[in-house]
């Protein structure tokens, strides 16, 4: 490996062997050849799983690998072409064209007629390609040419064309557990051939699972950390390296936020606010508001989110909570970054413990389920213009179907009237919070309209 610092003497690398390059960083040496070498992913490669039963026995054709950087795309295409003994190509989304699309299938068809190998093309952010390359790929994924297998930080149904998603199996790849990530890094540790085995490395528990934690589930990360921290620190007199927490923390720094502002680290995120919001856990509100505005998540969007939540999930049960929610809203177009935040904690934590109802929202859900259904009802002629009731009164229509009732003319400034086709209910108040006293008014009137029938 190239010193990170070229002037300085070299002595914790180990000298490079057949299996062991210096030009590779730990990284590249660690990369699991096997299934079994894999960490984490359990959830599609344990035992009996779907994809780990496809490829042992060789049934796949196409498949799609979704999530995180770091958490072992590339890594499982490669070990999946071991696995099958197929010729392994690889293309990246950013850097490739049509034109080398086009010869590495046309090498894939040489290879398969003259040497009988199915060749794998692997095509890193495959999201990265515009439709005309991702069609490109089609009819040769269809006659069986080359195996296809893509990977994407973003979700494969909104970036990547649908006749390529409805061709392939996806599978969605989870963030590394702290735990597995440290497994890892203790395998680097010990193994001779591609880690630091040959070292005497004495590692702190606290310093691998540091490192491990601030990886973010991004394995790549954490070896990268932890070749740093090895190669940088000089042995003692008796030729130990000692990796300390210090030293941990030193070779990671400061953990980066793993949060794409346009993909699934953006929606996951605020849908988690919200969620916490409406499940009345202040706490979790504000960790994920944390790391939205830590990441830099435009704080308009976020003010935007609270509005809506105050109307759609606290709604009748505090209406104050919408007026919070827009001083919340105005107050940060006032006062700008990084004071803005203030105001929207401040919203944040009063929609979280305030009472919930979602009775309006949900009332509107049905009465526009019925229009869209075609249920659309004519108006009733009372409450038509004066205009319409004289053509509904040369119609034939009765005085008293057409009297129409002016509520402020009476007690309580309520009347008992109809305005829709008896049996229409659609708003039901619950009892939470101010909720509690609409209900008890509605109630009221009901038994009013109850006794003038």
């Amino acid at each position: 490996m190239d010193s990170l610092f070229p002037d300085s003497p070299e002595p914790n690398t180990p000298k490079p062997d057949a299996d062991h390059s210096d030009a590779q960083p730990l990284a590249a040496r660690m990369r699991p050849t096997q299934l079994s070498e894999i960490v984490g992913q359990q959830h599609i490669l344990g035992k009996g799983k779907l994809l780990r039963r496809a490829i042992e026995a060789d049934l796949f054709s196409s498949l799609i690998f979704y999530g995180p950087p770091g958490t072992g795309k590339t890594t499982l295409a490669t070990v999946i072409a071991q696995s099958t003994q197929s010729r392994f190509e690889m293309l990246n989304g950013v850097e490739s064209n049509v034109s080398e699309i086009r010869d590495k299938i046309a090498q894939a068809r040489t290879w398969k007629n003259l040497r009988g190998q199915t060749t794998i093309l692997f095509i890193d952010e495959i999201h990265r390609f515009n439709k005309a390359q991702q069609d490109v790929l089609l009819p040769h994924i269809e006659r069986g040419t080359v195996r296809f297998i893509g990977a994407t930080t973003h979700n494969p149904f909104y970036y990547v064309n649908s006749p390529l998603t409805s061709r392939s199996q996806i599978f969605q790849l989870e963030s590394v557990s702290t735990e597995d990530v440290t497994a890892v890094l203790q395998r680097a540790l010990t193994d001779p051939q591609k880690g630091f085995g040959q070292l005497n490395v004495l590692a702190e528990p606290a310093a691998l699972t540091h490192i491990a934690e601030k990886s973010d589930g991004d394995v790549r990360k954490a070896l990268t950390a932890l070749e740093l921290a090895v190669t940088t620190t000089p042995a003692n007199e008796n030729k130990a390296i000692e990796l300390t927490l210090a030293i941990a923390e030193e070779s990671i720094q400061q953990k980066a936020i793993v949060y794409d502002a346009t993909g699934d680290g953006h929606y996951d995120t605020i849908s988690a606010f919200i969620k916490s919001i409406r499940g009345s856990d202040p706490d979790a509100a504000l960790y994920w508001l944390a790391k939205m505005l830590h990441a830099g998540e435009d704080p308009r969007f976020i003010a935007r989110r609270l509005v809506i939540s105050a109307s759609e999930d606290i709604g009748l049960a505090d209406s104050n909570a919408l007026r919070v929610a827009m001083d919340a809203h105005q107050a940060f177009e006032f006062i700008g970054m990084p004071e803005g935040r203030i105001p929207l904690a401040h919203a944040t934590v009063y929609l979280a413990t305030a009472p919930k109802s979602n009775s309006a929202y949900a009332a509107l859900g049905d009465a526009m389920a019925d229009v869209q259904s075609g249920r659309t009802l004519s108006v009733p002629p009372h409450l038509r213009t004066p205009t319409r009731k004289k053509l509904a009164k040369a119609s034939g229509a009765s005085e008293d179907s057409l009297e129409y009732f002016y509520s402020h003319a009476y007690d309580g400034n309520y009347i008992p009237q109809s305005y829709l086709p008896e049996g229409k209910h659609y708003y039901s108040p619950t009892e939470n919070g101010l909720e509690k006293r609409i209900k008890e008014r509605l109630e009221y009137w009901k038994s009013l309209h109850q006794k003038s029938s």
